[in-house]
């Protein structure tokens, strides 16, 4: 718990988010889920994924979906923290179907 003798700071938090650009993602995040809740489209259980990611430079206008949790989420990492596949395994050491 790190805020046990002293107050959290919101406007330190806050100002960080800033500098770092999550507010207009988060923004047009909330854009995407809104657009769909006026077509009356049910994303009950559902995420809005956009088909260009946002980090990626990614918009609305890119077109969003709807995706299950799991797989709108990150790809699986390996211990480098890049993503994982079977090209990552050093070509003495990967496993072939016969």
């Amino acid at each position: 718990m790190p805020y046990v003798n002293k107050p959290r700071p919101y406007k330190h938090e806050y100002a960080m988010q800033k500098k770092r650009g999550e507010n207009p993602e988060r923004a047009e995040r909330q854009r995407a889920r809104r657009a769909l809740d006026a077509k009356g489209i049910d994303r009950k259980g559902k995420d809005v994924s956009h088909v260009k990611a946002l980090s990626k430079g990614g918009s609305n206008a890119h077109g969003v979906t709807l995706q299950t949790p799991s797989e709108n989420r990150s790809y699986k990492r390996n211990s480098n923290h890049k993503p994982a596949s079977a090209l990552d395994v050093p070509k003495g050491k990967r496993k072939i179907k016969v």
